[in-house]
């Protein structure tokens, strides 16, 4: 385990939070936003994990495979003929 600092906490506003040493924050390589986690009496935070990380390449990946065709058969209307620009 790592350097073991006590903070307070704190009221902000309506809620209360907990202000973290920049040392800790250097040393965790958390920047600007993170998931906190409660795991029995402790809470876990961790560097949030960006959102359809890896997508580009797997969609890539699918194209050079042919794997990237509908699964559904797809039922146009009369609308969708005239009214809708492709």
């Amino acid at each position: 385990m790592g350097n073991v600092i006590k903070a307070r906490i704190v009221k902000i506003g309506n809620s209360q939070g907990v202000r973290i040493p920049k040392l800790l924050l250097e040393q965790s390589g958390i920047q600007d936003e993170v998931e906190i986690e409660v795991q029995g009496d402790c809470l876990t935070i961790r560097t949030a994990q960006c959102s359809r990380t890896g997508w580009g390449e797997a969609f890539a990946a699918m194209a050079k495979h042919q794997d990237d065709v509908l699964l559904d058969e797809v039922n146009t209307t009369d609308w969708d003929q005239s009214e809708w620009e492709w």
